[in-house]
């Protein structure tokens, strides 16, 4: 089963940093988790975000890495030795497209912008994409899809907008194509809808330049989807 929209680019940028990620929360944890977490009481936050910054530029880069990393991920998700191989690879490579496991990209994509920051520079930029778009269909029930298979459908339809050669479409044509798309969780890092009637819906989007960076040359255009087979059983 297909459905059809137009979608309209409203705003599109390049980041290398997602707004508001890190807390100072995170910052006081990080410090825990590097042996000096006491004494944080008495500073301000810029303060302990500096202190962060000071204290993980002081490791090796592979160090500062594996902190951060055992921070953001579970044991369950990357064991120890994952972890050791991965904090060696990450001021060489581009983990955040090239880590096999596409749900840990958007974290991963996080690690990079706070250790480039904390060593102004050394690892690699982190590039990402955010969009504001406006998905605009013939029939208010189609847009119930978003309502249940939301990052799916929006994978696609941004899939539909790019050439059959980029790399979205290339490793994806058959999820794009088909049924099922559960891939598309770690595509799509962050969908937020923005506001809603009877014919249109707006989105904001926040993902991967290595999935996304062609659909910044668009305007417009149209799209035919197939609808995620979970939408399909929940509206039956």
């Amino acid at each position: 089963m297909t459905k059809n929209f137009i979608v309209q680019i409203v705003d599109c940028k390049t980041i290398n940093e997602i707004p508001n990620t890190w807390t100072t929360a995170d910052y006081k944890a990080l410090l825990g988790e590097i042996g000096l977490d006491e004494g944080l009481e008495d500073l301000n936050e810029k303060d302990i975000k500096d202190m962060c910054y000071m204290s993980l530029n002081e490791l090796e880069p592979s160090e500062a890495a594996k902190v951060v990393l055992s921070y953001l991920f579970s044991d369950e998700e990357l064991t120890e030795g994952k972890i050791e191989q991965l904090a060696h690879d990450l001021p060489e490579d581009k983990m955040w497209e090239q880590f096999s496991d596409l749900l840990c990209h958007h974290r991963l994509f996080n690690a990079y912008s706070l250790l480039r920051s904390a060593y102004n520079g050394i690892f690699p930029q982190p590039t990402g994409v955010q969009l504001t778009l406006k998905v605009i269909a013939k029939d208010s029930e189609d847009l119930t899809l978003f309502d249940h298979a939301a990052k799916a459908s929006m994978v696609r339809l941004l899939a539909k907008g790019m050439g059959e050669n980029v790399t979205l479409n290339r490793l994806y044509s058959d999820q794009i194509a088909g049924e099922e798309f559960p891939e598309a969780e770690g595509i799509i890092w962050l969908m937020e809808e923005l506001s809603k009637d009877s014919l249109s819906r707006e989105f904001f989007v926040t993902s991967s330049s290595f999935w996304l960076e062609d659909i910044l040359e668009l305007a417009e255009f149209e799209a035919e989807i197939y609808v995620d087979q979970i939408d399909q059983d929940e509206q039956a």
